[in-house]
């Protein structure tokens, strides 16, 4: 009895939390535009959503933030854990508690935050490019959403890596300097490849974060839409099938990158 009902249970929480996806999916494929009727299998959604040229714009400019924010954050985060790898354990304890922070806070206290600092700092801009006489106007765009990107990217990269770090030997990096080797090259030659399966973990982690993010995106960018916001857009007017489409190959991409994730991180472990 007690097998059964913990079966149950658990067949009760998937339900509700997968069933609204699959129904989703399911109307992806459906040839009617209503929700309540079948009108039979059709791919002409997916049709319209390749042909919307504001949809595939936002689609790009997902890709390229994704992207280019992926690099930076997996570049500082593992420069970060290496460096906070090398100090003291009371200033590395101390660092690592605020980088926390930016997991844990809110998306929506981290976007709104982000954007006051923006704004600040392009008013400040403004009120100095006027007193030198070359007025320069700033405004919230694709930079910001960049930097914001990269802001929130960077902790899953630098915890990603810092427990590489802690499994790897120390005498390692010691013996290469002794050796003769350049500590940069020491760095790129003995700590990267050890480190290297955070590095790739973290790196993916970021992508799927930056690809799925609206809240951050959309309080630090007026003037450019990531598919997230086109998305929110969309359904305040009424959503239209097309968004189905859109929003499944969202979740399948997001799906097969915690796939790999989770597999990378499996076989990490058993390393």
């Amino acid at each position: 009895m007690r097998k059964f009902l913990r079966g149950g249970y658990l067949g009760l929480l998937l339900t509700f939390l997968y069933a609204p996806i699959v129904v989703m999916i399911v109307l992806s494929f459906n040839a009617s535009k209503s929700r309540a009727k079948w009108g039979g299998f059709s791919l002409q959604w997916y049709q319209k959503l390749f042909t919307d040229t504001a949809i595939l714009d936002a689609l790009w400019l997902t890709l390229r933030v994704a992207l280019i924010a992926t690099v930076v954050a997996t570049i500082l985060g593992t420069l970060a854990a290496i460096g906070i790898h090398a100090m003291k354990k009371k200033r590395a304890n101390v660092l690592m508690s605020v980088s926390y922070l930016p997991m844990t806070t809110p998306d929506i206290v981290t976007g709104v935050s982000l954007m006051l600092m923006f704004v600040f700092v392009f008013g400040l801009v403004y009120r100095v490019s006027v007193a030198i006489g070359h007025p320069v106007q700033l405004s919230l765009g694709f930079g910001t959403m960049l930097m914001a990107h990269i802001a929130f990217d960077t902790p899953y990269v630098l915890f990603s890596v810092m427990p590489k770090l802690k499994q790897m030997n120390v005498n390692l990096y010691e013996a290469a300097l002794d050796l003769g080797c350049p500590p940069l090259k020491a760095v790129r030659k003995v700590i990267l490849p050890e480190i290297m399966p955070g590095v790739v973990t973290g790196a993916l982690l970021s992508f799927t974060m930056s690809l799925d993010d609206f809240v951050i995106s959309y309080f630090t960018s007026t003037t450019d839409n990531n598919l997230s916001m086109i998305i929110y857009s969309a359904a305040r007017r009424g959503i239209d099938p097309s968004i189905y489409a859109l929003s499944t190959l969202m979740f399948l991409a997001v799906l097969v990158l915690l796939i790999i994730i989770n597999k990378r991180s499996a076989l990490e472990n058993v390393s």
